[in-house]
């Protein structure tokens, strides 16, 4: 039997060494899965953040356009040219108007003068005709008064045509568009547009959908990075919320204005980046990943490793935080929890 053994030795001790790589890795695969799914109760500081895409854009901007065709008789301006409000910016040939105006003026000194006489006849001739032809002349003075009116109508609505021929910025700013840059051109009043923007009315606009917006409030404040600035953060505070949702988007948002620095940075209209508002903060507080938590008919608990062993107990949980559950009752710091 000895002699068996011994002549079989390196094959007893081939078996010996697989089983003990068996075992090894067996423990080291159970040890590994055990670890993955244990968490050990620590205190830390979480936060819940809310994060907003949006762009830039300005409070002030107008787009100028005449109010009826004509053609163009002066440009004031180029892209680019920073005006004052209330600048005239461009013109309609006013040639035709002013003829209009000056035939208006002249039919109304005729009406005047028409009504003058027709007055003046009728006092001094009021109390030698009869009731018939009194109340008749009566009537006619009454229509000259109208004619009258009407004339100076006229020369009033005339003028304000020639005032409307003309375009002046209604704010300070800079032009940034200019549809119809040449003169001598016929145009339509959408085909000779300028657009101006005041640079420093800047504003970071964000939309915020309903269940978003209810967590925010005015002069709540927020870290803003852009996208063309991507290493620098700017403070911004909002200081308008849209009491109704914003048309055109299929869902249900709202637009919200936030105010920030602009000084020292090239900005341009339309500049993508994003907004972070801190909506909760809890600094140090024991928690648990949310996957952790289970649940019975009694209540909330987890699966405590206690001695080797994995015992149930019951917690007392507290707020929801990103992912994190915040523990008022039942563990400890240091306790170690498994899945």
């Amino acid at each position: 039997m000895f002699n068996f053994i011994k002549k079989r030795s390196y094959l007893f001790l081939s078996i010996l060494l697989i089983i003990f790589i068996f075992l090894n890795l067996k423990n080291n695969f159970l040890g590994q899965k055990n670890k993955t799914n244990s968490y050990q109760i620590k205190k830390e500081d979480i936060k819940e953040v809310l994060v907003l895409s949006g762009q830039v854009d300005v409070e002030e901007k107008a787009t100028l356009r005449f109010q009826t065709p004509g053609r163009l008789a002066w440009v004031g301006v180029k892209e680019g040219d920073f005006v004052k409000k209330y600048q005239l910016i461009a013109s309609l040939d006013q040639r035709d108007l002013e003829n209009r105006l000056k035939r208006y003026l002249n039919s109304y000194v005729k009406q005047r003068l028409s009504f003058e006489q027709t007055k003046d006849d009728y006092w001094q001739k009021q109390f030698d005709l009869s009731d018939v032809v009194r109340k008749k002349s009566e009537r006619i003075l009454e229509q000259n008064q109208y004619d009258l009116e009407n004339a100076v109508l006229d020369v009033e609505y005339q003028k304000m045509i020639i005032e409307n021929s003309s375009v002046w910025s209604p704010i300070d700013g800079v032009v940034v568009r200019v549809d119809a840059p040449f003169p001598g051109l016929n145009v339509m009043p959408t085909q000779a547009e300028f657009e101006i923007v005041n640079p420093k009315t800047l504003y970071f606009s964000a939309t915020a959908d309903q269940t978003e917006v209810v967590n925010l409030k005015q002069g709540q404040k927020g870290k803003i990075i852009f996208d063309s600035f991507p290493n620098q953060e700017f403070d911004g505070e909002i200081y308008w919320i849209a009491f109704t949702p914003k048309k055109g988007d299929s869902g249900t948002v709202y637009q919200i204005k936030v105010k920030f620095d602009s000084r020292g940075y090239n900005f341009k209209l339309g500049m993508s980046g994003d907004i972070e508002f801190l909506i909760k903060e809890k600094k140090g507080v024991l928690t648990i990943p949310q996957s952790y938590l289970k649940k019975d008919k009694k209540g909330d608990y987890v699966n405590l490793v206690n001695g080797g062993k994995v015992k149930k107990i019951y917690i007392k949980k507290g707020e929801e935080i990103e992912g994190k559950v915040i523990i008022n009752k039942g563990l400890k710091e240091g306790d170690l929890i498994l899945n």
